[in-house]
């Protein structure tokens, strides 16, 4: 990983979430968004803009609703295969 990756912050350290480079574990901030629609917005993308999530196949009511709770706090940028790879399962469990 990048030593120096400017955006680290939104990586889960922060209360913005970046939808692009951020493992499924940023969500457990998030109540409502783990495991369903966390999951589902780390097994797609990338992102252009923050509105792409929408487009997720299956995405049920609920989870729309509960990402569009969240909507201000997401940001997208540009993927990042460093931290790309380990979005869904970045190898710590509970």
């Amino acid at each position: 990983a990048k030593v120096d990756y400017e955006n680290v912050a939104y990586l889960g350290g922060s209360s913005i979430i970046d939808l692009n480079n951020a493992n499924v574990r940023a969500y457990l901030r998030l109540p409502g968004m783990y495991p369903g629609a966390a999951g589902k917005i780390v097994s797609h993308g990338p992102y252009k803009s923050v509105a792409d999530v929408y487009s997720i196949p299956g995405l049920s009511a609920a989870e729309k609703e509960v990402i569009k709770k969240y909507e201000s706090r997401f940001t997208a940028k540009e993927p990042t295969p460093e931290y790309v790879i380990d979005r869904i399962n970045n190898g710590l469990y509970r």
